[in-house]
């Protein structure tokens, strides 16, 4: 089965608002040349730079995702954001269960189901995050850790609303660190998700969920990365700041 390319942008804390709308303003050019039926281009900011870089990407190629948000509509929850908040805003996509979550600010398996579910009711498109330590890869637990963050994380969803989600993972050990799995490697943990996936929604919703790799891609490793058969993008971190490099790496995943 083909399936389109997404390359997403993960800014973490970094840039303000007029930082992220030069960088936006620098991208553009550089991936005009993206046909959008070839490839979705997304960048997430932070809560505060999202509405200024919204503004800037009008009439491009490029989509707009957030980095978290909560499950409930509204109510006593200081310093969190609703899914009708950010739709309201102009967001598409919504990154959850990202490993820093999980590490940092308590996030389980419950959460990011209960945030997913709230994402989709809301109309956005979320970016599930799973993937294993290094210890735990090490000791031959990532199988059981994904099959358990892919059960938990994904329970109760339709079919239907599996359609709408991207898989995103994240080899913890190789986040920042410039450490990356091998395409090899890498494409055996993609065909086991995908193959969990078939197993828990059926071989026609499996197939086409898009499954990211997130650990330090980058321009040089995108092209083989993406060529391997379960690999349909990136969630880039650091190489995403910059438009050149983040340019560079989305033409090469592409031609991939």
């Amino acid at each position: 089965m083909s399936r389109k390319v997404i390359i997403a942008g993960n800014w973490k804390m970094n840039k303000t608002a007029a930082e992220g709308k030069a960088l936006v303003d620098a991208l553009k050019p550089l991936v005009a040349d993206v046909c959008p039926d070839v490839a979705d281009i997304v960048v997430c900011p932070t809560f505060t730079t999202l509405a200024a870089v919204i503004d800037a990407v009008k009439g491009s190629n490029i989509k707009v995702g957030a980095q978290n948000v909560h499950w409930a509509e509204s109510g006593a929850f200081t310093g969190e954001i609703s899914a009708a908040m950010l739709k309201e805003l102009g967001v598409e996509y919504v990154i959850l269960g990202h490993s820093e979550r999980r590490q940092y600010f308590g996030e389980t398996d419950e959460t990011v189901n209960k945030r997913l579910k709230a994402a989709l009711a809301a109309g956005l498109k979320p970016i599930v995050c799973v993937g294993e330590l290094l210890e735990e890869r090490e000791t031959g637990k990532t199988e059981k850790v994904l099959f358990t963050q892919l059960e938990g994380g994904l329970a109760g969803l339709s079919k239907e609303d599996m359609a709408k989600v991207v898989i995103a993972y994240e080899p913890v050990w190789a986040i920042g660190t410039g450490k990356t799995a091998t395409p090899e490697i890498a494409e055996e943990t993609h065909n086991y998700i995908r193959c969990t996936l078939n197993d828990m929604f059926g071989k026609e919703i499996g197939e086409g969920v898009r499954i990211q790799y997130g650990g330090s891609m980058k321009a040089e490793n995108a092209k083989e990365l993406v060529a391997q058969p379960n690999i349909d993008g990136g969630l880039i971190g650091g190489a995403a700041l910059k438009a050149d490099s983040f340019s560079a790496l989305i033409h090469n995943a592409i031609a991939g």
